[in-house]
């Protein structure tokens, strides 16, 4: 018995839309989160020449096992000393990494920090802030993971569900 050619082409066009559908589907990104924090950045004393900072930042995304809080500082200032944080400064580049008590950071958790510094001129705060490479802007924005990233997404299932398959 003959299968009649609209059923051929009902299973072709089917063929096709799931075909579609699946590129369509590994075009988004994987690891797309919700990603975001805010810091609240304070001097807590001031002196001629030299200041106390206090720095407390808010993961807002996911947790985080690790951190690296980085700002720039546009009048001159220097860090001299930190506690809490592992500050490194290359020019007008700061850089504070935890320490091994306080690397993990969970939605909604706070990681504090303070440092002493010099100044010539003036002390002007910092105007922006990135935590693990993403600006802290007070809310959540999705982010790209690495492209570099060897994950990739395959269907293993009939019904169409994705999961995250290491190569």
């Amino acid at each position: 018995m003959k299968k009649p050619r609209v059923a051929k082409a009902a299973m072709v066009s089917a063929g096709a839309v799931l075909l579609a559908s699946t590129a369509v589907a590994a075009a988004v990104p994987a690891g797309a989160a919700a990603a975001g924090c805010s810091v609240d950045y304070g001097v807590s004393s001031q002196w001629q020449g030299g200041f106390g900072a206090n720095v407390t930042v808010t993961n807002l995304g996911e947790p985080v096992s690790s951190w690296a809080l980085t700002w720039s500082y546009d009048a001159g200032q220097a860090v001299t000393q930190a506690w809490n944080a592992t500050v490194t400064q290359s020019g007008a580049a700061v850089t504070a990494r935890n320490v091994g008590y306080n690397g993990a950071i969970t939605t909604n958790g706070t990681a504090s920090f303070g440092f002493n510094g010099s100044w010539t001129g003036s002390n002007p705060a910092p105007t922006s802030f990135a935590l693990n490479g993403v600006t802290c802007t007070g809310g959540t924005a999705p982010t790209t993971p690495n492209p570099r990233s060897t994950a990739r997404l395959r269907t293993h299932r009939p019904s169409g569900t994705w999961s995250r398959c290491s190569p």
